[in-house]
C-alpha cells in the first residue's frame, strides 16, 4: 500500500549545481540535503523543506519540464510569491484550479514549478 511521496527528482543538465543552490536554497528557502557519496558522483542535488524533498539529478541529453510539474502547497501564498518575484523568480498566476491560489515559476534550468494553497471558504453568520 502506498503510504506517501518520498521525493520528486527533476532533470537538470551538467554543471548547474550552483545555480540550483541558488535558486532551491537561496530564493525558495530549502534547506541541501547531502547526498550519499556514491549518488553525489553523479552530480545534482537534493534540497528538502518540512516533509518535501526535491532530488536534481543530472541528466545528459537534459529538456526541461515545461508541462510535468510538482505541486507545492504553501502557506501564506502572496507573500511567497513576492519573495520569489523580489529575488528574480517568475511568478505567472493561474485561476484555473477552484478551491486554490495557485502561480508557477521556473527553476533556472527551466523546469516548471507550481506552487498553491488552498482557498479557505468562511461561512457567514448561521452557517
Amino acid at each position: 500500500m502506498l503510504a506517501a511521496v518520498d521525493h520528486v527528482q527533476l532533470a537538470a543538465p551538467a554543471g548547474s549545481e550552483d545555480a540550483l543552490r541558488a535558486y532551491y536554497v537561496d530564493v525558495l528557502g530549502m534547506t541541501e540535503i547531502p547526498k550519499p557519496p556514491v549518488l553525489a558522483a553523479r552530480g545534482g542535488c537534493w534540497f528538502g523543506a518540512g516533509a518535501v524533498q526535491l532530488h536534481l539529478g543530472v541528466e545528459v541529453d537534459f529538456r526541461p519540464a515545461k508541462k510535468a510539474h510538482p505541486g507545492l502547497r504553501v502557506t501564506g501564498i502572496e507573500a511567497y510569491a513576492a519573495r520569489l518575484k523580489s529575488l528574480g523568480a517568475s511568478v505567472t498566476w493561474d485561476e484555473d484550479l477552484p478551491g486554490c491560489r495557485r502561480f508557477y515559476s521556473e527553476d533556472p534550468v527551466g523546469n516548471r514549478l507550481e506552487f498553491l494553497e488552498p482557498v479557505v471558504r468562511r461561512s457567514g453568520p448561521g452557517g
